[in-house]
């Protein structure tokens, strides 16, 4: 039966708990391999980590913020002043709000947490492979997760991904887990641990869900109607955990809570299903080719992106040329993957991982036809739940014609090193034998090679491999596919050791030759190199906090608190002069977006944006402003900056009819160009404030009628 199995593509190598489990050299064999993994894994994480100052400071100002107040730590202000929250749910920003209560608000505080949440999710996927596909596959799959050039570059920055991913993976391995014995406390383990990372980031923590599912009905013991009832429970466990907190936000009266940034309605389930849901898949306003100019944010704007001027550029890790973000995917598609944006994030591994989903899949269908496997196998479980999950986040990260951030392909890491490494380990079994199988995964690795070598090329980095990787890919050809011939010297044959070097290397490739499983093993690891180098670009320079990315042409981030050269002379400018002059007792001064007043935070002002991340939610209108200019809440507003092109709020448009701007040469501002920061003083003008705008002036204003600095009437 063992054979037969293995024939049939059975992914479990046999067992070995024979030895002695409490010898010295059994342990050092156990876990030194794996050792090594998560050894590797926290070196490419944490390695000159600190560098990378605050990162994504939007969400480091709102642990700032957190940190202030119980109310602001449980509805996760972005802002001291608790005007409007991140529009994400808070369990990573608890987290990292824990770390810094425990360690001091510093980036590390911030940073390690995530970082090590990197480690502890490869170490998951190796105990969720364990069972399922055996030792070998689960050391493959830990270390293609460890090099995944994507994973590495969010779990270096402070955004809620790798704590999505950690608990995604978790959630993946028990719940295969819980097919074993058809044991519900497991199954319901499984939904909480989604419901958990649900609360970090909405529905991208679902798509792991339908395969799970399916694989409990598919393989789990009992009867159907059993089954099915244990899966409806473990959907009211996930429904109720996934509700809690947004049932909590959206049931306290608005006026008790701040605005929930991201929406249009200031609602939690609104945001949810629209801007962080449905609008990232099917697109929405402010995805690539939907972004609107408009007046209203800035003293002096574009009339539309063919008036905007160039294009911002970054210094690139590399501190070579100049680079722009490209924040967006290319059109959709089966090769979105592999595009100038997303391949050398996440392209690397990634034919092996498809042509081994395909092997294993085959495998399972003939020894189910054949009556050679079972459906209660846990290595079927395993390939319907990690290869469906993994068969889920491409389909989506293909077709999506919303926002594709570069890093969110970060979220198909565990899945695509999930096949990797059940793909390698059966490829290591097969060597050596005939058959249709061993023709498709030497295919993988051929596939592979060519994409790594043209990832490579394209980027310009360390070509040097790609001769490496031909010929260690047609050695590795010749060794799975080319039958040796029945005259061929044995290794270690005294004929071939005495004939001198030409002997020598005859013995060597003889002994190749007999060693196919060793040769297909060495060949997975060469095909590792690459994507490592790749990810440890991360090293050269500070992550973009924003958008992180791998790769020696990425954008760098500033570091620190997140300006770039030439901004911190402005922004101390800033600081001095509203601390110098009258404050808001709530808000020192507001600005359009929540990117421009997070380093104002983590400077100590007490800032908020008016319509939070991108510029526009509807936090406050004009009134509500004035409202609070005439109760001393705030008196300065900072317009331009980010996101000012998309023409603010109310509020904002109140602010460029009523309020007095500050000259630059008062507060050591920028020059009076377009979209710049513009300081105004709204103190005394809030009657004015609350009036509507004549539709004329801001019409003037979209067109850059403004001669000189000066009041604006």
């Amino acid at each position: 039966m063992g054979s037969a199995l293995e024939t049939q593509g059975i992914v479990r190598e046999p067992s070995r708990e024979t030895e002695d489990p409490g010898s010295r050299r059994a342990l050092l064999t156990r876990h030194a391999p794996l050792a090594g993994v998560l050894g590797l894994s926290a070196l490419l994480n944490t390695w000159a980590l600190s560098q990378n100052g605050y990162a994504n400071t939007f969400y480091s100002a709102a642990v700032e913020s957190m940190l202030r107040s119980w109310h602001n730590f449980v509805f996760v202000s972005f802002d001291p002043g608790g005007l409007i929250t991140v529009d994400k749910p808070p369990l990573a920003l608890w987290a990292q709000a824990a770390s810094a209560r425990v360690f001091g608000l510093s980036p590390l505080a911030l940073l390690l947490p995530e970082a090590l949440a990197g480690v502890a999710g490869v170490g998951a996927l190796y105990w969720g492979m364990r069972r399922p596909f055996g030792r070998n596959a689960a050391l493959f799959g830990a270390l293609a997760l460890a090099v995944f050039p994507a994973y590495v570059a969010v779990v270096r920055d402070n955004g809620p991904d790798p704590l999505l991913i950690l608990l995604m993976t978790l959630a993946c391995a028990v719940g295969v887990r819980a097919t074993e014995g058809g044991g519900t406390a497991a199954l319901l383990g499984s939904a909480a641990l989604v419901g958990l990372a649900f609360n970090t980031k909405t529905l991208a923590a679902y798509l792991v869900v339908p395969p799970l599912a399916l694989a409990f009905a598919l393989c789990a013991p009992g009867t159907l109607w059993r089954r099915l009832g244990q899966l409806a429970l473990a959907g009211v466990v996930l429904a109720a955990l996934s509700l809690a907190w947004v049932s909590f936000v959206d049931l306290t009266p608005a006026s008790q809570r701040p605005y929930v940034g991201g929406s249009l309605d200031n609602s939690e389930l609104g945001l949810t299903f629209a801007y962080n849901g449905l609008g990232r898949v099917d697109g929405q306003e402010g995805t690539a080719g939907r972004i609107a100019y408009r007046p209203g944010a800035a003293l002096i704007t574009a009339g539309g992106p063919e008036e905007g001027g160039k294009p911002v550029t970054f210094p690139s890790l590399d501190h070579g040329a100049r680079t722009v973000i490209r924040s967006e995917a290319g059109r959709t598609g089966p090769l979105r993957l592999f595009d100038r944006a997303l391949g050398g994030q996440d392209g690397w591994m990634l034919p092996f991982a498809l042509l081994s989903l395909l092997a294993l899949a085959v495998g399972a269908w003939r020894g189910l036809r054949r009556g050679t496997r079972d459906r209660r196998d846990p290595a079927i479980a395993g390939l319907v739940g990690f290869g469906g999950w993994f068969a889920v986040e491409v389909t989506v990260l293909s077709l999506a014609r919303g926002i594709v951030h570069p890093y969110y392909v970060s979220a198909l890491a565990p899945a695509t090193a999930a096949m990797v490494g059940a793909g390698a380990a059966l490829l290591v079994r097969l060597a050596g034998r005939r058959g249709g199988l061993l023709g498709l995964l030497a295919l993988a690795l051929a596939a592979t090679a060519a994409v790594q070598a043209a990832l490579l090329a394209r980027a310009g980095f360390m070509v040097w491999l790609i001769p490496l990787l031909a010929i260690a890919t047609a050695i590795t050809l010749v060794v799975l596919l080319v039958p040796r011939g029945a005259g061929s010297a044995a290794p270690g044959s005294p004929a071939l050791e005495q004939a001198g070097p030409m002997g020598r290397s005859s013995a060597l490739w003889a002994r190749l030759r007999a060693r196919p499983a060793l040769v297909a093993g060495m060949m997975i690891g060469v095909l590792m190199v690459a994507p490592a180098l790749y990810s440890a670009t991360t090293w050269l320079a500070p992550v973009q906090g924003t958008f992180p990315a791998a790769g020696p042409h990425e954008a760098a981030g500033p570091g620190g608190v997140g300006l770039y050269a030439g901004e911190p002379r402005f922004f101390k400018g800033l600081v001095r002069y509203v601390r110098a002059h009258r404050l808001g007792s709530r808000f020192a001064v507001l600005t359009v977006s929540s990117v421009t007043a997070a380093p104002l935070i983590l400077m100590g002002v007490d800032a908020a944006a008016l319509g939070g991340y991108g510029g526009t939610d509807p936090a406050l209108d004009r009134r509500q402003l004035a409202r609070l200019v005439s109760r001393g809440e705030a008196h300065y507003v900072l317009l331009g900056g980010a996101y000012s092109e998309r023409g603010g709020n109310s509020a904002t448009v109140g602010v460029l009819s009523a309020c007095q701007m500050v000259p630059a040469s008062a507060w050591d501002g920028p020059p009076l160009e377009r979209y710049s920061l513009v300081l105004f003083d709204c103190a005394g003008h809030a009657g004015t404030l609350a009036r509507r705008r004549p539709a004329a002036r801001l019409a003037s204003l979209a067109h850059g009628q403004v001669a000189a600095e000066g009041a604006v009437e």
